[in-house]
């Protein structure tokens, strides 16, 4: 009893410390009318008005400390293929608001090609930002990676020859002879890009930089229907429309999919997500036979 008691404490301690932070934002940037939108793991998200224009105020919990690199991406990317960032603090972005439809619904539609194609050109003008810009405030791929290369090293202490260690070691290659390097978005899916009134556009970028191939690989581990990420000839499919719009090898497309399935499956790992492993694992599975010899 008094464990649920101490629980419901805080849900109300956090909440009340969350109408604050949004009532301080409302005044500090000028915002009216809060609609609240949705609540993720680090933020909560509302749609408030600037000036005359519907935007989105997102308030970040007090633990959180990884959405500035997010910032620094959106300003790099200055809305060429994303949202663009209107205000941002340490505490709370303020963006433009994509209000149409996420892309998976062109997926659940039927149109899983066409949604591929769009993600391509979304893709396509995120890279297309000219690269001057330092990269202060953004994680290294080499970076990014370190849980795979956790979970390799773990694997061949105990004498384990699994996938793990097989794709840390071709992400090794991968990563020592990167090509053309820009800033990434770092988790583009069909639920990170929505329609809007200047076309598709993405949002919740990680900030990270590296070679921009690494964009397409989370794409091709989308959406989370089965009978379409672990068809074989629907992943080889969607590759080659991504490698051709982007005039990416097709070789390194596959290769840092494997790569980044592998990744994704040592994260899913260290939080206990073992659905969310087992899904990746068999995306690297399908893979992994096509996978050429750098």
């Amino acid at each position: 009893m008094a464990e649920t008691e101490n629980r419901w404490q805080n849900v109300v301690h956090s909440s009340a410390l969350m109408n604050k932070k949004l009532n301080h934002y409302l005044t500090a940037w000028n915002l009216s009318n809060p609609q609240f939108l949705a609540r993720t793991v680090t933020s909560q998200i509302y749609t408030v008005t600037h000036s005359t224009e519907t935007v989105v105020l997102k308030l970040f919990s007090p633990t959180e400390t990884d959405e500035q690199r997010g910032a620094v991406a959106l300003r790099y990317f200055d809305g060429c293929g994303a949202v663009r960032l209107l205000q941002h603090d340490d505490g709370a972005h303020l963006m433009e608001y994509a209000a149409g439809d996420e892309l998976v619904t062109l997926v659940e539609r039927g149109e899983d090609e066409k949604a591929t194609r769009v993600i391509a050109q979304v893709i396509k003008q995120l890279h297309s930002v000219p690269q001057e810009a330092p990269y202060a405030g953004l994680f290294r791929l080499e970076r990014w990676f370190g849980e795979l290369f956790n979970k390799a090293e773990a694997d061949r202490r105990a004498g384990i020859e699994s996938i793990y260690v097989r794709s840390a070691s071709l992400s090794e290659q991968l990563l020592a002879d990167q090509r053309e390097v820009r800033v990434l978005h770092g988790d583009i899916h069909h639920r990170n890009i929505r329609q809007s009134a200047r076309g598709w556009l993405a949002f919740d970028p990680k900030g990270v930089f590296g070679e921009r191939t690494y964009d397409c690989a989370n794409t091709l581990c989308n959406p989370a229907i089965p009978e379409l990420v672990h068809n074989e000839t629907r992943l080889l499919t969607s590759a080659a429309i991504l490698a051709e719009t982007l005039a990416i090898d097709l070789s390194r497309v596959l290769a840092f999919t494997y790569a980044y399935a592998c990744l994704n499956a040592s994260w899913s790992l260290r939080i206990g997500a073992e659905e969310m492993m087992q899904w990746s694992i068999k995306v690297a599975g399908i893979i992994e036979p096509h996978i050429e010899r750098l």
